[in-house]
């Protein structure tokens, strides 16, 4: 396909057809990277032992901050990628791909060397105590030190993924689960390097996913590729970046604090088994979230051209379609939880004390899973329409204003139940407010009343999108 038919199909093939091309790959993607996760817990529940799954969910903050600063412009190259491509603009799309790489390189040394020189700090704040955090350190030390790597994965990902490549970014995340099922076992058993092989492990799927999506950009074929005129840096282009990644950016630093919350308030309340506990359920729950997320991708590319490209109805389309299939993965990730939470945790581990505080965790947790879903959407939308300001508030809510005071109060009152029955107080109530916020933006986009008509009621200016 000619790189022109290539960026104009977002903007005259069908919608659903659309969605469904791009979404699959990506939702097979981020499935493959939830159970690259899984699989790795696997093997450290088995080969390591319960403290093993223990420290591993004591540097989810830390994976959550490194990921924070790595979307924050991968995010935002993508979606003004797709903005660009709709708009006709091809220099601007084209010079994604270098602000892409030389910031995901400067982000990756900078806050990979930073990390690692206060990594036991970090951890000790994180809730990592005498065995767990030796285990911690083992698992992060070559993380940090090679952050750069993944970066470059993600950033390279998410712009293959907005050019119209969804089957690229789907072999990214094939590549990197080879990785982690072909090297663990050889490393965590054959080798007996316990965490620290689980880290090489990831580090290898890495690597072979960067040279795949370098392959890719080096090709003249690509919509975008690698020119002598991209490796530049502009400040505007920067801010812009930025203020678009900040939502996700957001998301993950806001999740880094409330996992240290949550940390911290199982050590008081259950110690390092309900820690334990909280990592097992934390990746079962991201298979679904992580899917949903994979559908966002999908969804962003075709959102972001059809919004550049001044189609509204298409735009609104593909929201729909894309809150109805979100709501769906999420239900099946509650009725899991309801029903079959043992069967799930025991994949993990047969540590009979962790199975038992698990399986409760779990069917409490996954209560109100289903309004992940929309939420994660909505945000998704505000991003690729440009609205940074909106996705930013919609991020923080279901964090930082619902679940925090949760985590604050409930532990207080009952204990150990209290941690696990704030994460679905959170998932129902800042799915609520971005509804809200939504529709305050739907309806400003569709007021068009004549400035002066005693009838006309327009909303703030805050809702609505300058390019529409």
């Amino acid at each position: 396909m000619s790189q022109s038919l290539k960026a104009n199909e977002m903007g005259t093939k069908g919608v659903g057809r659309l969605l469904l091309e791009y979404s699959i790959p990506a939702i097979l993607g981020m499935v493959v990277v939830a159970l690259n996760q899984i699989i790795s817990s696997i093997f450290i529940g088995y080969g390591v032992g319960p403290l093993g799954l223990a420290a591993m969910a004591v540097t989810f903050p830390l994976v959550n901050l490194l990921m924070a600063f790595c979307q924050l412009v991968a995010v935002g190259c993508a979606a003004l990628c797709s903005i660009e491509l709709g708009r006709k603009d091809m220099d601007k799309a084209r010079s994604m791909l270098g602000h892409s790489v030389l910031l995901e390189i400067i982000f990756g040394v900078s806050f990979g060397l930073g990390f690692w020189f206060f990594l036991d700090p970090l951890l000790m704040f994180f809730g990592a105590s005498g065995e767990t955090l030796k285990l911690a350190h083992e698992f992060m030390v070559p993380l940090v030190l090679l952050s750069p790597l993944g970066f470059l994965m993600l950033g390279f990902n998410f712009l293959a993924r907005a050019t119209g490549y969804p089957k690229t970014a789907m072999m990214t995340a094939l590549l990197s689960s080879l990785g982690i099922v072909v090297f663990s076992p050889v490393f965590i058993f054959w080798w007996g390097w316990g965490m620290y092989g689980a880290a090489w492990a990831q580090l290898a799927g890495q690597f072979m996913s960067v040279l795949w999506l370098v392959a890719h950009f080096c090709r003249k074929s690509s919509l975008i590729h690698f020119q002598k005129d991209i490796w530049k840096l502009n400040w505007t282009a920067f801010r812009r970046i930025v203020a678009i990644g900040m939502a996700p950016f957001l998301i993950n630093f806001c999740a880094c604090i409330v996992v240290v919350l949550i940390n911290r308030a199982l050590q008081e309340h259950g110690g390092d088994m309900a820690i334990g506990a909280f990592g097992i359920v934390n990746r079962l729950l991201m298979l679904f979230a992580m899917s949903v997320i994979g559908l966002g991708q999908g969804m962003q590319p075709i959102i972001g051209f059809n919004f550049g490209a001044k189609r509204p109805d298409r735009v609104r389309l593909a929201l729909k379609y894309g809150m109805i299939t979100a709501t769906v993965i999420t239900l099946a990730g509650m009725i899991g939880s309801w029903f079959f939470p043992e069967l799930l945790v025991r994949i993990f581990t047969d540590h009979e004390p962790l199975v038992a505080v698990s399986t409760k965790a779990l069917r409490i947790m996954g209560g109100l899973f289903i309004f992940v879903g929309p939420q994660i959407i909505i945000g998704t939308y505000f991003q690729s329409i440009g609205q940074a300001k909106i996705a930013s508030v919609v991020s923080l809510c279901r964090q930082m204003i619902c679940l925090v005071p949760a985590l604050c109060v409930m532990p207080y009152f009952f204990g150990l139940n209290g941690v696990w029955f704030s994460i679905p107080l959170a998932d129902f109530t800042g799915c609520m407010v971005a509804f809200f916020f939504l529709w305050l933006t739907l309806r400003a986009e569709d007021n068009n009343c004549m400035q002066g008509d005693p009838e006309c009621k327009p909303p703030s200016k805050f809702f609505k999108p300058k390019e529409l």
